[in-house]
């Protein structure tokens, strides 16, 4: 990923932390037949310094990765940015419409794991991520044993072997400070839920960006 210093997140732990909040990711691998992808849901164990998710059997992906080198993206939030919103606009009008957005990029080696046990494991934790906080959460254990040995059957483990992360979030770190309050303005009266948290991830980093 091309990584201008503006927006490259260089603090680790910022990128792993955005790496955490990551929900669905793109699996992207390249072997004999050419690149090949899957979106998946993830669980980031940062103590091992894996990805963890699964396909189904039938998914080819798990017999096309190659030489097991990959990567995982992950898209966060993004919003077109209006040139309208900059102040500068009505100073000199060199100005032109741009995205802003995060993203995350993981490099690593993939290992399959059609075990059973590595699966329960593994679907225990992608469940028990995604239920948290809900008023009642679903467990695996609320499902019967041999209807869930079914489902696992059809599953294929996968683990990426995380070798680096590279986080970007192009915020208008770039513009003047004006310039960027005006993106925050702009995006926080859109109807669209997205852009208003745009502008408040955003606002909350201090400077606009």
């Amino acid at each position: 990923m091309y990584l201008h210093d503006a927006f490259n997140v260089s603090d680790a732990a910022e990128a792993r932390a955005m790496l955490a909040a990551g929900r669905l990711g793109c699996l992207v691998t390249h072997g004999a037949d050419g690149l090949f992808a899957t979106h998946m849901p993830f669980v980031f164990d940062a103590g091992r310094q894996t990805l963890s998710g699964h396909v189904p059997r039938d998914n080819p992906h798990w017999q096309r990765a190659g030489d097991g080198q990959a990567m995982v993206i992950y898209q966060g939030l993004d919003a077109y940015i209006s040139p309208s919103w900059y102040p500068s606009k009505a100073e000199h009008g060199r100005v032109v419409p741009t995205w802003n957005y995060e993203a995350v990029h993981v490099y690593g080696r993939l290992t399959f794991h059609p075990e059973p046990e590595w699966l329960a494991s593994h679907l225990a934790r992608l469940v028990d991520r995604f239920e948290a906080g809900r008023e009642q959460p679903w467990a695996m254990a609320d499902a019967p044993e041999n209807y869930l040995a079914r489902m696992m059957a059809a599953l294929v483990g996968v683990e990426l072997s995380i070798d680096r992360i590279e986080a970007k979030r192009k915020l208008s770190q770039n513009r003047a400070e004006a310039d960027r309050q005006g993106v925050i303005a702009g995006l926080s009266s859109s109807a669209d839920p997205a852009d208003r948290a745009m502008a408040q991830v955003m606002a909350q980093t201090g400077d606009g960006g």
